[in-house]
């Protein structure tokens, strides 16, 4: 049976690709270190389900760490590694930290996986290290070598590594770009769950900039189904590398996606509105056409769909506290 380490179990990305792996019937080690980024208490929950698997092991470590990665359980084929400081707008105050955590980090898991001999490995990189790009929609071929936060330094930094390690080691890496993701359990910090709390509280939000800036929201089920892709196409493609873009190809202006917001919720939004945050790009938008022919990736899920299903769930959620 085939057994995948997966990093950043916990987190919103990871802790739904740990469930789906275990319905597939894999084994799966997941490794988090339950940082305070936000509510420890939040990760453990997203495990509830996964814990109770008998074929689901959680290991509670740093991927700094070169001795608790050296202390992992053996027998693992293939990494996910979905670990990492997350966030624009921190990366500005803490470069320090994101560097080693989103740089370090990753430079141990490829050590990891070259000592074990294990030559399948996908890396969750980020829509962030296009930048501001001016041509529309991003490509995988387009330049990215003007990042405009830390965080999308660190990214592109991991992608570039990942890249030797399969140049100098015959790694099968596919990297993938996640474009603004969404849906359940959604980081609380993050627009989409930060708008819907506040405004569901009769509270009002910030609005950065006039509104206009757009992004390509993809939702989670979209993402999971390119993540799965990408772990067997680096079991099928022995040392192959390559970047992938994962998004929805749709864009969607802030004021609309407050719009929908607003309206799933039935209320009327109280908006602040200031100036734009050093950092934020103006647009995202990916061309997933290479995903189309590598993987075989097809979103299903548009913002009008995905946005009154997160509503949906936010509200099953918070009806237990």
């Amino acid at each position: 049976m085939k057994r995948i380490l997966v990093t950043g179990a916990a987190g919103f990305i990871g802790s739904h690709l740990v469930e789906r792996l275990l319905d597939r019937g894999l084994e799966v080690v997941g490794l988090d270190n339950f940082d305070d980024f936000y509510d420890p208490t939040v990760k453990r929950s997203n495990l509830e389900a996964a814990l109770d698997h008998a074929a689901f092991e959680l290991v509670e470590g740093d991927i700094r760490d070169a001795e608790a990665l050296d202390a992992l359980p053996d027998g693992w084929t293939s990494i996910v590694h979905l670990a990492a400081r997350a966030g624009v707008r921190p990366s500005i105050e803490q470069p320090i930290l994101y560097q080693d955590v989103n740089v370090t980090g990753t430079q141990q898991l490829l050590e990891v996986a070259r000592r074990r001999g294990v030559d399948e490995f996908v890396f969750g990189s980020s829509s962030s290290v296009y930048g501001n790009n001016r041509k529309i929609p991003f490509s995988e071929s387009d330049p990215v070598d003007h990042p405009i936060s830390p965080y999308a330094a660190t990214k592109r930094a991991g992608e570039l590594l990942c890249h030797t390690y399969s140049h100098l080691f015959g790694l099968g890496c596919l990297c993938l770009r996640f474009f603004t993701v969404y849906g359940p359990r959604q980081r609380p910090d993050l627009a989409i769950h930060k708008f819907t709390r506040l405004l569901s509280a009769g509270e009002t939000i910030q609005q950065f900039g006039d509104g206009t800036t757009k992004r390509d929201y993809t939702h989670i089920e979209d993402i999971l189904q390119g993540v799965e892709a990408a772990i067997e196409y680096t079991a099928g493609h022995p040392g192959a590398f390559d970047i992938v873009n994962l998004g929805e190809s749709q864009t969607v202006e802030l004021s609309r996606l407050i719009g929908l917001i607003s309206s799933a919720l039935g209320v009327e939004p109280r908006i602040e509105v200031l100036p734009p945050q050093p950092g934020d790009v103006e647009q995202t938008y990916a061309d997933i056409s290479h995903a189309r022919r590598l993987l075989g990736y097809a979103p299903e899920t548009p913002i009008d769909v995905g946005i009154p299903g997160f509503v949906d769930w936010y509200r099953r959620a918070n009806a237990r506290d």
